[in-house]
């Protein structure tokens, strides 16, 4: 049996890891439609254990509920699709794991419209010593596509507001 490639890392989580280490700062990840990716491009590079805390993949919104405290009522008025639940997403795993560093993604892999939202439609949410910020990102193409552009576009976005804020 042969052994499974190893996957090289990347210089974007490179750049965030060093972004985080020399600032002190640990990061933790709430992913939806991404589930799980930006995790695995964290943990890849070495070290990853020094400012990688924990993420989880709340795909349902019972996950969203249990593991990234978001409220119900919050899905319920805005939809788990939505700049609200992904900004709650990054701040509840922040508290919940104590990490200076947040990102959370939410969104419409397709191919479908869900909850009247369009396929490709995603936020992203970035929270960093207690500010956040949201972005929204529509991107074309297939699912396997849309979820390696949001996991992509996600950790750019936390890069450039660690780099900003930290």
């Amino acid at each position: 049996m042969r052994p499974a490639p190893r996957m090289a890392a990347d210089s974007l989580a490179v750049s965030l890891h060093e972004a985080l280490r020399a600032r002190g700062l640990r990061m933790a990840a709430a992913e939806s439609c991404t589930g799980g990716l930006i995790a695995l491009r964290l943990t890849t590079p070495h070290g990853a254990s020094d400012v990688f805390v924990a993420s989880a993949v709340t795909y349902s919104n019972q996950s969203k509920i249990a593991l990234a405290h978001v409220p119900a009522g919050l899905i319920q008025s805005h939809g788990a699709v939505s700049p609200e639940v992904a900004r709650a997403m990054a701040e509840g795993i922040a508290s919940v794991t104590g990490a200076e560093v947040a990102v959370s993604t939410t969104g419409n892999l397709g191919p479908d419209p869900m909850e009247g939202k369009p396929a490709g439609l995603i936020h992203c949410a970035v929270f960093v010593r207690g500010k956040v910020e949201v972005r929204e990102f529509g991107i074309k193409g297939a699912r396997e596509e849309i979820r390696r552009e949001a996991a992509e576009q996600a950790l750019a976005f936390t890069l450039e507001m660690v780099l900003a804020w930290a």
